[in-house]
């Protein structure tokens, strides 16, 4: 199989789950139990992409300053601080680590 069969069966098979879920009962989707799923599997997949594109590089893991940012970034959140000072903070942390020396 080439890239490009791999690539158009995966593009028919999500386009065939797309097309699945418009087939289930709304009333099902809107219990308790599978709208708290869905709620809660949004935020793990946001967290798992953040994880992979803040420790990830290729194979491997990789520690850098971009951790710190990132925790730095959690701790403005968590204070309720706007998005723009959250994004300049992590930035200048990031930026100051690296001048530093302390951090790749």
């Amino acid at each position: 199989m080439s890239v490009w069969s791999a690539v158009l069966l995966a593009a028919v098979i999500c386009l065939a789950l797309k097309a699945v879920g418009y087939l289930v009962p709304p009333t099902l989707l809107e219990e308790p139990r599978p709208a708290r799923v869905t709620d809660l599997l949004t935020v793990a997949l946001l967290a798992a992409l953040v994880a992979v594109q803040t420790l990830g590089a290729g194979q491997a893991v990789m520690v850098d300053a971009r951790v710190p940012a990132l925790l730095v970034a959690a701790g403005l959140l968590w204070l309720r601080q706007s998005f723009l000072v959250v994004v300049i903070a992590a930035a200048v942390v990031a930026a100051l680590l690296r001048l530093l020396g302390l951090a790749a």
